[in-house]
Parts: C-alpha cells; structure tokens; sequence
C-alpha cells in the first residue's frame, strides 16, 4: 500500500506540474497546457542535432520489442532486457539480430543520468530510487558501469544488466524529453534554481549512447510501429 501511494503522490506530481504550471516550462505567457508542453518539446528539438527517429532505422532484428520504464522497479527493468536476449540466443538468434528498446520516461527519467547527476541532485531520495548495495537512496546510477559482481540471480549468477553493457549488445535507450523537461523544473524550484539551468545541465548529464526522444509515448508509439512487442517494465 506504501509503495502504491509513493506511486500515485509521484504521478499526481507529474501530472500536475505538466497541466498547471507554466513555470516549468519557462514561460511567461498564458499558455494552454498542451501548447506549453508542445513548445518545450519543439524547443529542444530545433536545437538538438539528433533525428528523434535515428532509432528507429536501428531496429530491424528478427525479434523485436521494446521495454516501457516509467519508475524505479529494483533491477527489472535492465534484467528483463538482457532476460530476451539471453533466451533468444538459446532459442537460435543471436543477441546482434534481435532488436530492443528501453524507453526511460516519468518516474524512470533518472536512469538517463551520470552518476554525478545523481549525486548533485540527491535523485535516489527524489524518485524513491534505492541503491541494491547500500540499500539508502542511491546517490549514483546503480545501473550504469557497475562494478562486476553487484547484481546477482539465483541459479544463474552475475547478469551483466548495466545500461553500458546492455547497449554493448544492441540494446538502445532512449530518454523522454518532456520527463526531462518537467522534473528538471520541478527540481529547479524545490533548489531555487532557473529551470533552464537544471535542463541544460541534465541535458549535459546523459549516459552518452541514450538519444532524446520527444516523449516516451511518442516512443513507444513508433516503436510499436515498426513491429516491437510491447513489456512494461516498471
């Protein structure tokens, strides 16, 4: 029951900072929500030498799907990626012929960051992120350049689930835009700092390999079509 309320109080946050405030979208006028939102996306988007489809022309394997990460959910969302693979090889496809995407957006925007971001700007205590090691609010990424050895399955042993070895065998991360743009601003005003600041430094703070996508259901929807199976994967 815990968790779930944790859940919906974070939802209702998102949601309401995305609805109501024009703040944090950095905008004087009185915009429509939608509009507002539009706005941050194009403006991202004009300055962004990335194609948000780039991706896309990337997933063309015999197997494809792609992962919905919308919260932290301890080691199953990296797990479950590499799960497919695994079982795809031992079902006679190599892991290089299959296609997987992971969509970080809401609650799962976190996972898009350096370690450093985490640290600066306390992200496990924020987004209820624990670190599996220290079992406290993580003040790294747990999941990217893990130290061998720190995530374990029974019966099967080490998995290598960081996001770096993940996308050494294919697997592409993409992070939502208007994630990053509502909770940058959300952190900004809790640190009384300029919302513009706290986006471009998280901008400057992703795990390098993660494009920017305009949103993750923007995402989700073209993965889908181009033939992905859909998991939620938290």
């Amino acid at each position: 029951m815990q968790h779930d309320e944790k859940r919906h109080t974070s939802r209702r946050t998102f949601l309401g900072v995305l609805a109501g405030s024009t703040a944090a979208f950095s905008m004087a006028s009185i915009a429509s929500p939608l509009s507002a939102g539009a706005k941050a996306v194009n403006e991202h988007m004009e300055t962004s030498p990335d194609d948000p489809e780039a991706w896309m022309k990337k997933v063309n394997g015999k197997h494809r799907v792609v992962f919905d990460v919308t919260r932290p959910n301890d080691m199953l969302p990296f797990a479950w990626p590499r799960i497919f693979l695994v079982t795809n090889e031992q079902t006679g496809t190599p892991e290089k012929e299959n296609s997987v995407v992971v969509v970080l957006r809401h609650d799962g925007i976190p996972y898009a960051l350096k370690d450093e971001m985490w640290a600066k700007y306390k992200l496990g205590e924020f987004f209820k992120a624990d670190d599996m090691m220290t079992k406290a609010p993580a003040v790294r990424n747990p999941f990217w350049q893990p130290k061998a050895g720190d995530f374990k399955v029974p019966g099967i042993g080490n998995v290598a689930i960081g996001i770096n070895e993940l996308q050494q065998s294919g697997v592409q991360f993409l992070a939502c835009n208007m994630a990053l743009t509502v909770y940058s601003a959300v952190m900004a005003e809790k640190m009384n700092m300029k919302a513009e600041d706290v986006k471009k430094d998280w901008t400057a703070g992703l795990i390098p390999g993660i494009q920017v996508v305009p949103s993750g259901v923007w995402a989700l929807g073209r993965a889908q079509e181009k033939g992905c199976g859909y998991v939620f994967a938290g």
